[in-house]
């Protein structure tokens, strides 16, 4: 209810905004008043990590590869014995000291708990954790069964389909050190890009992802978690009382109320985790529509506290505000444009060109962003960055742009459920795991 109310009033809010901005101020200055906003706003981020560059090239932080607090390696597993076998055996090639790993079966329905069992007898460093059918279900549920055996000062977390160099955790591992930081996330890649168009186009969604990332990072905005290869110190995860279980994007929920009780959560591009991206239209749809849903339910959850909070920093919580109005954006375009097409329809004077004008002005600068970001982190030339560019975009508003209309909708009108929406792992077998072997 609280949520439902919450996003209605935001709602409310845009619709004065809007109706405001459309007969109290001329379309020009409203056109240059956006644009300028959003143009400002990415240059600033881009400045930031531009100095924090060059401030590290003339003087480097000095890395303290000495700090190896013990790891716990939670990674959990649900109808998943195509790939986990594959996932531990390559996390066991970590080459970092002090490590344990804990794969939890969670009330699989095929092998996947007589495959761990198999791999704790095989490995020291394995135990493995079997989760009873009558569990509660989720992965929050899941990690936070998996803490009450874990012995480790920091906390990992892979999915079962992660794959990682060796040098994996002697990397990431210092970036946890500082007092004030409370996890680390580290970029993802996905390793099948060059499967079909969807892989390609999450591959380049990721690079655009990490773009932003960096920014906030650079900022000392509100980094987020992913879920697949994020470092969680103990202390941090005690203070806000673990993960909700009645979340189903437990990540992004986590890097919220990290943030609200002051805790720095940091980025780390150099240092990567690979996953299996999603190969067929409808299974992607599933993934993404928890991922939207995740997304505007924690935001509209913590709000207020988002909005108050003593312990958040105050570039945190504009960041986090920024970001809130970015979620919803698809339902300020499509009432945008209904206001419009009423004005037209009713012969009433109209602003629907400098509308579109300035929707195309978001377009472009959309596809310069995503084709920095594909040049820049999936090292493809520019030519290739340019006609990648252009088919992400298609694919992020056939993806993105109807889920969140539909998200909206149902916080409003419909009841909330803990449908999961489990991704399938395992389909591209050929792939080489090898690779990540021999790293």
């Amino acid at each position: 209810m609280k949520e439902r109310v919450v996003l209605l009033v935001i709602i409310a809010s845009l619709w004065v905004f809007l109706f405001i901005f459309q007969n109290y101020m001329p379309t020009f200055w409203a056109l240059v008043f956006l644009c300028s906003f959003m143009v400002v706003y990415a240059i600033y981020m881009q400045i930031a990590f531009k100095h924090q560059k060059r401030k590290l090239k003339k003087k480097p932080v000095e890395i303290n590869y000495n700090y190896k607090p013990f790891v716990s390696i939670l990674i959990p597993s649900h109808n998943e014995q195509s790939v986990i076998a594959k996932t531990v055996e390559n996390v066991l090639n970590l080459e970092y000291p002090r490590f344990e790993v804990i794969v939890i079966d969670d009330r699989s329905s095929d092998n996947t708990g007589l495959v761990i069992k198999e791999l704790e007898e095989k490995y020291e460093k394995v135990t493995a954790m079997i989760r009873p059918k009558t569990s509660f279900p989720g992965k929050s549920a899941v990690l936070n069964d998996a803490m009450s055996i874990a012995k480790g000062e920091a906390i990992l977390v892979f999915d079962s389909d992660a794959r990682v160099d060796k040098d994996f955790l002697t990397n990431l591992v210092p970036m946890l050190e500082q007092k004030d930081v409370g996890a680390v996330q580290s970029r993802k890649v996905i390793m099948n890009a060059s499967y079909n168009f969807l892989t390609r186009c999450q591959n380049n969604e990721y690079a655009m992802d990490t773009h932003f990332q960096v920014g906030r990072d650079a900022v000392k905005g509100a980094v987020e978690l992913r879920g697949n290869g994020e470092l969680l110190k103990r202390e941090a995860l005690v203070d806000i009382n673990g993960w909700n279980n009645y979340t189903i994007t437990d990540d992004l929920d986590m890097s919220t109320r990290m943030q609200i009780k002051g805790w720095d959560v940091r980025f780390c591009p150099d240092v990567c985790v690979y996953e299996e991206g999603v190969t067929r239209f409808f299974p992607l749809l599933r993934q993404r529509r928890r991922w939207v849903e995740g997304s505007i339910r924690r935001y509209l959850e913590n709000f207020i506290d988002v909005l108050f909070s003593k312990d958040m920093s105050l570039r945190v919580s504009l960041d986090m505000t920024a970001y809130i109005t970015e979620v919803i954006m698809p339902f300020w375009v499509m009432s945008e444009i209904c206001f419009q097409a009423f004005r037209v329809i009713k012969g009433y004077e109209n602003n629907i060109l400098s509308s579109l004008f300035v929707l195309f002005l978001i377009g472009v600068c959309f596809w310069l962003v995503a084709t920095y970001s594909i040049k820049k982190y999936n090292n493809e030339s520019l030519i290739n960055s340019i006609f990648q560019a252009v088919e992400t975009s298609v694919y992020l508003i056939i993806v993105w742009f109807p889920l969140a209309m539909f998200i909206v909708y149902k916080i409003i009108f419909m009841k909330k459920s803990m449908n999961w929406g489990k991704t399938d792992h395992g389909s591209i077998l050929q792939q080489d795991n090898k690779v990540f072997a021999n790293k």
